[in-house]
């Protein structure tokens, strides 16, 4: 009798706890019925109704657009952040500036929010600016809720950079800024990338300090699905949920394609030059 291997077992049952219910949600966005928990047969009506439910749609833009400005926000501050931490050991208010970088990974959210909300408030009633709190509140407070995640990922790749690189090309007579930009940002590009992904998802899927500094006009699209479903989800709910799992998908997998092959050319070209030097 074969043996059960455990951590296969674990595996598959992990992953199944994780993706089965997705797969039942891009299903049931398929579902002729009202009832999303009635199956009517196999219909594509309620991606079709997405183009008529202009308050839905509305909400994925506003939260696709705050997404995107949070994430280049977020991979500036956060990368100029981590260089701070690595590269300047020591300076005066070193930890207490470490600490309130990484303090958003640690606070609540809900602690986060609503200490974003009495500064919005207090500035509007000192200098009148913000007027009203909407996307750029919300923006603001994903901005800074996000920069931690990317100022963690860059100063790991940081710590792990060989600086004789940097510091060959400053003795051949290079501006600090120059190898700033020429060298040390393209070998951590990949974590740029990671940070501004990873600030990216969490923009969209945030819900709690967009509850908090937001106003009138400004629903993003997690604060939508919530209170659709405080009445009950919702067939189109399902719809649009799909097709964001779709976007991400595609996305995810044209980065690895896109990464897998540079790095299978960097390869080539390393095995070429071993050669070429091995003749030699």
């Amino acid at each position: 009798m074969k043996r059960i291997n455990f951590p296969s077992l674990i595996l598959v049952a992990g992953l199944l706890f994780i993706y089965l219910p997705m797969v039942i949600m891009v299903i049931y966005s398929f579902n002729a019925s009202k009832l999303v928990t009635v199956w009517g047969g196999w219909s594509l009506k309620w991606y079709f109704g997405l183009l008529d439910n202009t308050q839905l749609m509305t909400a994925v833009m506003r939260s696709l657009e705050i997404a995107f400005y949070t994430a280049i926000a977020a991979v500036a501050l956060g990368t100029v952040a981590a260089f701070v931490l690595t590269r300047i050991p020591n300076f005066k208010g070193r930890t207490l500036f470490g600490g309130m970088v990484t303090a958003p990974l640690v606070m609540p959210e809900v602690i986060t929010g609503l200490s974003l909300l009495l500064l919005f408030v207090a500035m509007a009633q000192l200098v009148g600016w913000p007027a009203e709190r909407g996307m750029m509140t919300i923006w603001i407070a994903h901005t800074t809720f996000c920069t931690a995640y990317v100022a963690v990922v860059v100063s790991a790749r940081l710590r792990e950079l060989d600086l004789s690189i940097e510091e060959a090309a400053m003795d051949l007579g290079a501006k600090p800024w120059k190898v700033f930009f020429l060298i040390t940002i393209p070998m951590i590009a990949p974590s740029l990338a990671a940070g501004g992904m990873m600030s990216f998802a969490l923009s969209l899927d945030d819900l709690v300090l967009a509850s908090f500094v937001s106003g009138p006009g400004s629903t993003t699209l997690p604060m939508e699905v919530f209170s659709a479903v405080r009445l009950g989800v919702k067939p189109e709910i399902n719809a649009v949920a799909s097709l964001i799992l779709l976007s991400v998908s595609l996305f995810t997998f044209t980065s690895w394609f896109l990464m897998a092959r540079a790095e299978k050319r960097r390869r080539a070209e390393i095995s070429q030059m071993l050669q070429m030097q091995s003749v030699t």
